[in-house]
C-alpha cells in the first residue's frame, strides 16, 4: 500500500438478495419531478466545473444540491389542454462568484445548463415558455472557500457512502423497464407516453408485481376509450419486453396508472399537457429520488445523501457514494468467488479524501471459496482505487458517472 489505510474485509452471512423472500425496488424516471431536479443540478455542477477549470485551472468551491422544482398549474384535456401557470426552478446553495479578480456568471451558467438539459430530455417542455428560473445560489463561506485553496483538499464532512453489487434480478428489471419506457424507440410507437414514469417493483418469492405510473400526453388522446386502449397496448409491450430479458422470475404482473377509473370518463384518467406531473401536480427536490445507482432499493444498505449537484473535489456525500458502488462492481466483476458485496466508505472532515476513516467490504463468498484470497484481492482493489482518487474525481466532474 502506498499510504496506510484502514481497510477491512469481512465475510457476510447475508442471504443474496435474489434468494430473500421479498424485495421492494423503486425507480423514478427521467421526467419525474425529483429526477428532473437531480439531473438539472448535476448538469449545473458539471458546467461550473468546466468553467472553473477553463478560467482558473482548478475547480472552485460550489455545491448546487439544494434545488427545488415548484409545480405549475395545468388543465389537461383529451385532444390537448393548456398550461395555466409555468413551473419554477429554484437553484440553491453555494458557489464561487469571484476568483483571481475574475467574475464568474454563476446564474447565467445555471440557467443555460437547465435549459439545455430540458430541451434534450423532455420532448414537450419549452424552457423559455413553461419554466421560470430563480437563482438563489450564494457565495460560499470563507472557511469552505479557503479549503479549496489548500494544497491538500480535505473531506468537507464526516459522512458514509454505501454501494453494492451485483443488482438483483428485480433491480435489473425495474431499471431496464423504465429505460425502455423512456427510450426513443418506444416513444416512436407510443408518443403519448410521457417522460414522467415511476415504477415500484414488489417481488414476493418468485412473483414480481410492477406498479407503473406513466404521465400520458393529452394531445395524443382524443377520448377516454382511446386512452384505455393505448394503456392496454403499452402494458402488453412492457410484458413482451420483460419476457425478452431472460429473467428467472416465475410470473410478472403489470398495473399501469392504477388510480384510473373507467366509470369517470375523461376525469378518471392520468393525462398531462407536457408529459410530467411537475406541470401541475407535483414538485421536485434534490435528494428525494433515485440513489446514485439509479434505484431506490428498500432492502439494501444505503445513505440518504443527495449526490446530485455536490462538488466532485471534496464533497464525500458525492464522491464516496459513487465510488462505493464502483468499488463493489469491480470487486464482484474481477474476483472469482464473490457472490455479492457491499462496500462502506466513511470520511472524516478535514482529512484527505483518499484516506477514509474506514473502508470496509462485506463479501458473500461462493461455497468453498478461499476467503483469505478474497480479502486480499478486495483490499488491493480498494487501495488502488483510493490511490487514483484524483482521476476518479475528475471523471465525476466531467459527468462520466450517473448520480440519479
Amino acid at each position: 500500500m502506498s499510504v496506510p489505510r484502514n481497510i477491512t474485509i469481512e465475510r457476510s452471512e447475508a442471504v443474496p438478495m435474489d434468494q430473500q423472500p421479498f424485495e421492494l425496488v423503486e425507480r423514478k424516471g427521467i421526467g419525474h419531478p425529483d429526477t428532473i431536479c437531480d439531473s438539472i443540478m448535476e448538469a449545473v455542477c458539471i458546467d461550473l466545473c468546466r468553467e472553473y477549470n477553463s478560467r482558473f485551472g482548478h475547480i472552485c468551491h460550489h455545491n448546487i444540491d439544494k434545488g427545488l422544482l415548484v409545480a405549475g398549474r395545468s388543465l389537461p384535456k383529451t385532444g390537448g389542454g393548456m398550461i395555466l401557470e409555468p413551473m419554477k426552478l429554484i437553484f440553491g446553495d453555494r458557489a464561487t462568484y469571484t476568483c483571481n479578480g475574475q467574475l464568474v456568471p454563476v446564474g447565467e451558467i445555471a440557467e443555460a445548463a437547465a435549459k439545455r438539459w430540458i430541451r434534450e430530455n423532455l420532448r414537450f417542455v419549452d424552457p423559455d415558455q413553461h419554466l421560470l428560473f430563480q437563482n438563489e445560489i450564494k457565495p460560499g463561506s470563507p472557511e469552505l472557500t479557503d479549503a479549496f485553496a489548500r494544497k491538500v483538499i480535505g473531506a468537507n464532512d464526516t459522512s458514509v457512502g454505501v454501494g453494492y453489487a451485483p443488482f438483483s434480478e428485480t433491480e435489473r428489471i425495474v431499471l431496464a423497464t423504465e429505460q425502455f419506457l423512456n427510450s426513443p424507440a418506444l416513444k416512436e410507437r407510443f408518443p403519448e407516453a410521457g417522460e414522467d414514469v415511476k415504477i415500484m417493483g414488489c417481488r414476493n418469492g418468485r412473483k414480481l408485481q410492477l406498479t407503473v405510473a406513466v404521465a400520458f400526453v393529452d394531445r395524443f388522446i382524443p377520448n377516454a376509450n382511446h386512452y384505455f386502449e393505448r394503456k392496454s397496448a403499452l402494458r402488453h409491450e412492457l410484458l413482451s419486453f420483460i419476457e425478452s430479458q431472460s429473467c428467472n422470475i416465475d410470473s410478472v404482473a403489470i398495473d399501469i396508472n392504477s388510480l384510473d377509473d373507467p366509470s369517470r370518463g375523461e376525469e378518471g384518467v392520468y393525462l398531462t399537457v407536457l408529459g410530467t406531473s411537475a406541470e401541475g401536480g407535483d414538485g421536485g427536490q434534490v435528494g428525494r429520488g433515485n440513489r446514485v445507482n439509479g434505484l431506490i432499493a428498500f432492502n439494501r444498505n444505503q445513505t440518504m445523501e443527495a449526490a446530485a449537484g455536490k462538488n466532485p473535489v471534496n464533497h464525500v456525500g458525492k464522491i464516496y457514494n459513487v465510488l462505493s458502488h464502483e468499488l463493489a462492481r469491480r470487486i464482484h466483476r474481477e474476483i472469482e468467488g464473490v457472490v455479492s458485496v457491499t462496500v462502506f466508505l466513511c470520511s472524516q472532515i478535514g482529512k484527505p479524501v483518499d484516506r477514509p476513516l474506514m473502508a470496509s467490504a462485506r463479501i458473500t463468498p461462493e461455497p468453498g471459496a478461499n476467503m483469505a484470497e478474497l480479502q486480499s484481492r478486495a483490499t488491493s482493489i480498494i487501495d488502488r482505487e483510493l490511490d487514483g482518487i484524483d482521476a476518479f474525481c475528475q471523471k465525476l466532474a466531467d459527468g462520466e458517472f450517473r448520480v440519479c
